[in-house]
């Protein structure tokens, strides 16, 4: 029963994104999205789900401090950067390597850049989550990851990546939008809406369990929270956020 009902549905919402289907087929599309439409959408959807998640994230980084390495510094990695909402949350004198797979985001990386010089800027890397070759084994203290893991291609070779690059000791935060309850009306939208946003959003993922990849990475201490953002007509709830102490 709910089985025809997703596939009816998903197949109205593939005919009204017919375009963008077509797009897609000729190799058009995604140069389009990453360069243009992505980095677009991310800042007008960003504003919404930073002012939405603001709380949570000063909750969350408020105890970065305590993983400064045994010198005082505090070396921090964070992976899919985008255009950088995230720095304002970062301790002054905090040392940041951005990285992130689309280099499409500069002009409001800069401008966060210009808002937030209590940071110091040491790299910036192109890379995927899943391959972070550029980064030492067991060289930064702590790395960020918000609403990214929905994206990735691997989940589980991402979180391998950040076990290698922390130091014993180091932390892993995170805040992701997840599946939600099997059970629910959100859940069953995401799964009706689940292809169409995917290519839409540059390879959004609406329906992972996250929390049971970070359950299975190799953490020594893991925090996680089951959160609402109040974001009622968007697909992108509940989320989770937290962190992993490697």
């Amino acid at each position: 029963e709910a089985g025809a009902s997703i596939l009816l549905l998903r197949t109205c919402l593939v005919l009204l994104a017919f375009p963008i289907y077509l797009l897609s087929f000729l190799g058009i599309w995604e140069p389009f999205c990453r360069k243009v439409f992505f980095p677009f959408i991310l800042d007008k959807l960003g504003t919404l789900h930073d002012k939405k998640s603001k709380k949570h994230k000063v909750e969350l980084f408020r105890n970065l401090p305590d993983f400064r390495s045994p010198s005082g510094e505090l070396r921090l990695l964070e992976i899919g950067t985008g255009s950088g909402s995230n720095f304002q949350f970062y301790p002054p004198g905090c040392k940041v390597t951005c990285s992130d797979i689309n280099p499409n985001f500069q002009e409001s990386l800069s401008k966060n850049m210009k808002k937030n010089q209590h940071l110091h800027y040491e790299r910036f890397l192109v890379a995927a989550g899943e391959d972070l070759h550029q980064v030492a084994s067991g060289s930064v203290d702590v790395v960020v990851c918000t609403l990214v893991l929905c994206s990735v291609h691997s989940v589980s070779s991402t979180l391998r990546e950040v076990l290698r690059v922390l130091r014993p000791g180091g932390a892993f935060y995170f805040l992701e939008h997840v599946a939600a309850e099997h059970s629910s009306w959100k859940y069953f939208w995401q799964q009706v809406c689940h292809p169409t946003w995917k290519l839409v959003f540059a390879g959004c993922c609406l329906t992972r369990e996250l929390w049971k990849n970070l359950e299975e990475a190799k953490f020594s201490e893991l925090k996680v929270q089951h959160i609402r953002l109040a974001l009622p007509w968007m697909p992108i709830e509940p989320h989770i956020v937290g962190y992993g102490v490697k």
